[in-house]
């Protein structure tokens, strides 16, 4: 750590306004300089960049010792988007790209996840030092039951299937010690990342004495889908009916290990 400190370099946190982004550069307080590269500059310091077209993506790594790669929710062409990153990364000198990517990547019933299989695959061809983070769905998509403000909950797929449901401050701890060790650590890694236990979203719910229902996927769109596009409704609800089938389970032994505790 203290090697790192003193190259003094920052680290480029894409997607730095969304809530992994903001978690990442929260975790790296104190470990390193952040380079928050946002769509929308709204603070000093800010990177504006359009991941579309790469414009203003040269100048906010240039000169930056690592990048922290997350590219927005159900993306219609991610891979597009990792080229114009790396390109914009071998150009600027970045030393180590880590990607965020997703537990099984490699999933064909779900394109967003093939997506991101791709992705991985230009990270890890790209010529660029690189650590592949692949977390499993975020405790935080029930936050309402887990700080007890929900009153019930709706599932556009049952409520039975088991998950690996892991914090988003655990995901982005990782990324931080990722980010601060650096490649001579982790340059070849993926590191899937699972929470402390496989539970269903009954289970979650019944702790919190909180009834759950499943509605159809149409339902579960109608109320909470009317801002996305039809790609993104398409690919989230290819995504629902794989979790109907078939949950979404992922290991601990590697986050426990790169936190030195195990997952919360």
């Amino acid at each position: 750590m203290t090697e790192f400190l003193s190259r003094g370099a920052e680290i480029a946190v894409l997607g730095a306004a969304g809530k992994t982004g903001a978690a990442v550069v929260a975790a790296l307080d104190g470990l390193a300089g952040v380079r928050r590269v946002v769509h929308t500059a709204r603070r000093s310091g800010d990177h504006a960049v359009d991941l579309d077209t790469g414009a203003g993506l040269d100048e906010a790594l240039s000169g930056c010792r690592a990048a922290y790669v997350i590219a927005p929710n159900v993306h219609p062409d991610e891979p597009a988007l990792v080229r114009r990153v790396l390109a914009a990364a071998a150009a600027g000198g970045v030393e180590h790209v880590v990607y965020h990517s997703v537990a099984w990547p490699y999933t064909p019933a779900m394109p967003h996840h093939v997506d991101k299989a791709v992705c991985e695959d230009l990270v890890r061809t790209s010529g660029l030092r690189w650590t592949v983070l692949q977390p499993c769905a975020y405790a935080e998509n029930f936050a309402a039951v887990l700080d007890g403000t929900a009153t019930a909950v709706e599932l556009p797929y049952s409520p039975d299937v088991t998950f690996s449901f892991v914090r988003l401050a655990d995901v982005a701890e990782v990324a931080a010690r990722v980010l601060a060790e650096g490649p001579e650590v982790h340059h070849g890694a993926t590191y899937e990342l699972g929470g402390p236990e496989t539970l269903s979203v009954r289970a979650l719910c019944d702790r919190a004495s909180v009834p759950v229902k499943q509605v159809s996927v149409d339902e579960w769109m109608s109320r909470h889908g009317r801002d996305l596009t039809a790609d993104g409704r398409a690919r989230l609800s290819a995504m629902f009916e794989f979790y109907d089938r078939h949950g979404f389970l992922a290991g601990s032994a590697a986050i426990e290990s790169l936190l030195g505790r195990p997952p919360t």
